[in-house]
């Protein structure tokens, strides 16, 4: 079984199970802060992060009522990092370079969120679950600045099941490993039916394909979220 088939298989489950539940479905999107880990602790530099985006539908199936829920959800997510050289206002003679990849995922994370009811309508929430995520899209772009002159140049992302590398085949390090995973913590408030939400997912998994090294895995996704949404049916 592939991962993709594993990932849409875990899909269709929550899909099902929210169905067969007095669950409520909803929907739910939002800004993300992504950047990509810079060494084996798992440290950034904040002058790589980059914006994007996050949406998607998610499911409330109360464990316990009011209190504790499973929280599901299918999301297409952007994620990644940029770097730059240069002085962008002192691009004369020495060039500035922008270089940004930034992949996007077809998401599933799987949240387990906790309810402290503070009114007749409003809970504050707390959660934390797994994330799978599947690489779908991507495009890796230059802009160098000379001389007032901006030139700009996009190649598409080239996604890889984490082929081992050597001279003789196609994959090499620039290819992105398509199976990502990792956990998510979350805070926030439900507000009779509405959800504003800050989440912050720390990636497992290298996304570089083809490497083995412990030095070559120290690349991980990690992505801070601000997001809002509607939850459908009763509270």
């Amino acid at each position: 079984m592939t991962k993709k088939t594993i990932l849409l298989s875990i899909a269709a489950m929550c899909i099902s199970f929210a169905a067969m539940s007095q669950a409520r479905v909803g929907i739910k999107a939002g800004w993300n802060l992504s950047n990509i880990t810079t060494d084996n602790s798992g440290g950034t530099k904040d002058s790589r992060s980059l914006s994007g985006f996050n949406a998607g539908v998610i499911a409330d199936l109360p464990l316990v009522p009011k209190i504790l829920s499973f929280q599901p959800g299918v999301f297409y997510s952007t994620k990644g990092s940029k770097i730059e050289s240069g002085d962008k206002n002192n691009s004369t003679t020495t060039p500035f370079i922008k270089y940004s990849v930034t992949p996007s995922y077809i998401e599933i994370p799987l949240n387990f969120v906790g309810k402290i009811p503070i009114g007749p309508t409003v809970k504050l929430f707390g959660g934390i679950g797994p994330y799978f995520a599947f690489g779908v899209a991507g495009k890796n772009k230059k802009e160098v600045l000379l001389a007032g002159v901006t030139t700009t140049t996009s190649t598409s992302i080239k996604w890889d099941d984490d082929t081992p590398f050597n001279s003789n085949n196609n994959s090499a390090p620039g290819k992105w490993k398509r199976f990502d995973w990792g956990g998510n913590v979350q805070v926030g408030a439900e507000i009779s039916n509405f959800l504003v939400s800050a989440q912050y997912g720390i990636g497992f998994s290298k996304v570089y394909s083809g490497q083995s090294s412990s030095t070559d895995e120290k690349n991980k996704n990690r992505v801070f979220s601000v997001s809002v949404g509607y939850l459908f049916g009763g509270k």
